[in-house]
């Protein structure tokens, strides 16, 4: 059988899936590994790791299939180091680190924020690349002199899986070292920020191929792909604009395509390049979605079922008698930029036991998917349905309070499987299984069921939420 590859290295673990010219996934295969918390908002992970992890993942979905191409998606925004020799200096410092809020004041003091946010579309956030090199430069000097080039966790897997070097516009986007609008690297922020130029990959089109299998499905080609979120956008059928995609992962995301390239002059939300040649997309990202209940989980009921828990949450109305959840466990991104934002249960009486805390954690993270939509509305973006995936999306009573917060309908796709899908039909267009990405989408992304809003939950909601965006300024002198 003819199949296409997705592969997504992504913060648990590397997934790959093999699908057919119909869609249909015809193999799964997932290989976690660690995350490293050295200090207090600290997040790495060995680039190895992914390597192995991937080595595993796609020998196991590519055995028995004749596989025409393999797309890349992965964790957006770390850093990942190579000297001269091609070795790692240093593990990998990941998205959801938070060490650089000095480094971002200082990009956006060299560079001026409103230059900044119209040459990148957004403004210097702890999460993204650039801030980590000046972070790299002040703190490990030696580390620093050692670069020769650096790389996005997908792109150290290309490198090790076709001794190609090389990335996508939609990854770079989250560098804060690409002009958005140009599709390609910012001579004035590179200059400004006194990075060596030749230490940038080139760049390419997410369909586009950028070489073969060396060794693993030795000659297969493989797509330049795309970071986690865009790929997972296209992977539900998000090619033109029209709808929303949201995310339910370990973060949390709104996304929608744009006709043009636009940005937020006050950088609110993301203007990142979309998965699809010559088209952009705006994005809103809260850091801890699924994460926040991974969390509830771990530490609070480690041997309770996922499935379990929301059980006991569906026990409770709407609001848990008032009870609210800020879920800021990572510091927060959209629509607060303040890597020192925390969580917090406020509101807890006497009444409340796991179920209500676990409601008021499904609730938290749908009011934040809420902020980034009412910042998209304000934008002129259509947010009148959504198509929904990630792991949290597996969760019917999630979904059904996540359209009632949203007050929007949610599609659910055949295939739950995001980022991994989008990257399996970008394999389909380099390894020619497709023509072009629309045609990828057309043929392969079908509805499986609309989750409604509740219409009786709407009213506890719509006075839930006012309380809910009061927590974060009247927490923040509290729990820094």
């Amino acid at each position: 059988m003819t199949v296409c590859v997705g592969l997504d290295v992504g913060t648990t673990g590397a997934r790959a899936i093999a699908i057919t010219l119909e869609g249909d996934v015809v193999a799964r295969a997932e290989r976690p590994y660690r995350l490293s918390t050295p200090r207090p908002g600290w997040a790495e992970q060995d680039p190895e790791d992914w390597w192995h992890a991937t080595e595993a993942a796609l020998e196991e979905v590519a055995s028995g299939h004749d596989v025409a191409g393999i797309g890349l998606s992965g964790q957006m925004h770390g850093l990942v180091c190579l000297d001269a020799s091609d070795e790692l200096i240093r593990p990998a410092i990941l998205w959801n680190d938070q060490r650089t809020a000095d480094e971002c004041a200082e990009i956006e003091d060299r560079v001026g924020l409103e230059r900044l946010i119209a040459l990148t579309g957004n403004r210097a956030l702890t999460g993204f690349t650039a801030p980590k090199l000046l972070w790299l430069r002040r703190h490990e000097p030696e580390a620093y002199t050692r670069i020769a080039r650096i790389m996005l966790p997908k792109d150290y897997v290309r490198l090790c899986l076709t001794h190609e070097w090389a990335s996508d516009v939609t990854d770079a986007s989250g560098t804060l070292l690409l002009d958005v609008g140009r599709r390609a690297w910012s001579d004035d922020v590179v200059d400004a920020l006194d990075v060596p130029a030749s230490w940038l990959p080139p760049l390419l089109e997410s369909p586009d191929a950028t070489g073969a299998c060396n060794s693993l499905l030795r000659g297969t080609l493989v797509a330049a792909g795309a970071g986690d979120q865009p790929a997972a956008a296209l992977g539900v059928g998000i090619d033109r604009p029209g709808r929303l995609s949201i995310v339910l992962g370990t973060s949390g995301v709104v996304l929608a395509a744009l006709p043009e390239y636009a940005h937020d002059p006050e950088a609110r939300v993301h203007a990142f390049c979309h998965a699809v040649p010559g088209a952009w997309q705006a994005m809103g990202v809260m850091l801890s979605a699924a994460g926040s209940l991974q969390w509830f989980r771990d530490t609070l009921a480690p041997d309770m079922s996922f499935d379990g828990l929301v059980a006991e949450a569906d026990a409770w109305e709407p609001g848990a008698e008032g009870l609210l959840f800020a879920p800021y466990l990572a510091g927060e991104r959209t629509p607060h930029a303040d890597p020192d934002a925390r969580g917090a249960f406020v509101g807890l009486a006497l009444r409340h036991d796991r179920g209500a805390l676990v409601r008021a954690v499904l609730e938290g993270v749908a009011f934040g998917l809420r902020d980034t939509l009412e910042l998209m509305s304000a934008l002129g973006v259509d947010t009148s349905v959504a198509r929904v995936s990630g792991g949290g999306a597996s969760s019917r009573s999630w979904l059904r309070v996540v359209a009632s917060v949203l007050d929007i309908p949610l599609e659910v796709t055949e295939a739950g499987e995001g980022s991994a899908f989008g990257a399996a039909l970008l394999g389909g267009v380099a390894g020619g299984m497709f023509a072009d990405v629309h045609e990828a989408v057309e043929r392969t992304v079908r509805i499986r069921e609309v989750v409604e809003p509740d219409a009786s939950w709407q009213a506890a909601y719509d006075e839930l939420y006012p309380r809910y965006r009061a927590l974060y300024p009247a927490t923040k002198g509290v729990l820094r």
